[in-house]
């Protein structure tokens, strides 16, 4: 070997360790990164179900999508897969008419807590998979992601219009007061005994082949949590002897907001927070900005180690010539 292969040679190798640390030190950023893009909070689930309606071939019909769609996607899923536009839709010929469309919209529910066994409310989620499993036709979403620009009731609005664009067939539609919608003719009840006396007072004036949409909003109350509000609307539709079904996506990114607003004005006043009565207890938007706050200090590390690497390799000098060893 003559000296200008052996050069040759510790450069190539001194070029192949910048390239071998270079790649441990992007796949750590990228773990990194993989690590904090899971841990935060934009995906919740989405549960549509019926005792009363069958699939096509009548066996029973339980599928799951475990495909990531946006909330537009999920509303068109509903009423073309959930079959929502055959009785929602006046000019579609109906084969399985339900009575009542019942939408539940949550606040605090996502992907994480079906998944984990230790979600956030085991209850609510218990509740949504004995309804679940129980029914005859059913369609899971386990990963939508959460609406930030449009609250899951306006698109629900604006599928419906989009799925009917002739004459909606709805002969009834009744939101909750906490539901966010614009339309000034849409009728809204204020608390959950008022939907039952209305499901009540519609069993007796309800014409044949009719389908009314009842949107029930969850809001942070004392009296009723999501998982006994769900329970007693649907014992209340089947004790009526109505058909129904039924369909609970959540919604937190809205009430996440409130609860930023709320700490926000907490902060800004001169008494403490417990005056106030605001918790002081990390949430989800905490862990968020908590993770991103992590993920980018991780991120500085590594590239300091980077540049450090790459300057120290920069400055070692391979010798262009070797002298010759004298005889002895």
């Amino acid at each position: 070997m003559n000296l200008s292969d052996l050069d040759s040679t510790g450069f190539v190798w001194s070029k192949k360790m910048m390239k071998m640390q270079i790649g441990v030190i992007a796949l750590l950023v990228a773990l990194s990164v993989v690590e904090f893009g899971l841990a935060s909070p934009n995906t919740v689930p989405a549960f549509l179900w019926s005792p009363h309606l069958q699939a096509a071939n009548g066996e029973l019909d339980e599928a799951v999508n475990y495909q990531v769609m946006s909330a537009k996607d999920l509303v068109g899923s509903v009423f073309t897969h959930g079959g929502w536009s055959n009785f929602l839709c006046s000019e579609k010929k109906v084969e399985q008419p339900v009575d009542v469309a019942l939408v539940f919209i949550g606040r605090e529910l996502q992907s994480s807590d079906v998944s984990s066994k230790r979600n956030s409310d085991p209850s609510l989620v218990n509740t949504l998979n004995g309804l679940y499993t129980s029914s005859n036709f059913s369609l899971a979403f386990p990963y939508i992601s959460a609406p930030e620009e449009e609250r899951m009731e306006s698109l629900l609005l604006s599928g419906l219009k989009e799925a009917c664009p002739h004459n909606v067939g709805v002969s009834n539609i009744v939101f909750s007061d906490s539901c966010f919608v614009e339309d000034g003719t849409i009728q809204k009840l204020s608390d959950l005994q008022s939907f039952k006396d209305h499901l009540l007072a519609r069993r007796e004036t309800r014409k044949e082949g009719e389908t009314d949409l009842v949107v029930l909003c969850s809001e942070s109350s004392e009296s009723h949590s999501e998982r006994e509000s769900i329970s007693e609307l649907v014992s209340s539709v089947e004790q009526s002897g109505s058909k129904y079904t039924a369909l609970y996506v959540s919604d937190p990114y809205w009430y996440t907001s409130y609860k930023t607003l709320q700490r926000f004005l907490a902060e800004s006043a001169t008494g403490n927070s417990s005056s106030v009565g605001v918790s002081t207890t990390c949430d989800e938007l905490c862990k968020f900005k908590s993770s991103l706050l992590e993920g980018i200090l991780v991120g500085i590390v590594f590239l300091l180690i980077l540049i450090s690497g790459l300057c120290c390799m920069a400055g070692i000098d391979t010798p262009t010539r070797f002298e010759t060893p004298q005889d002895s």
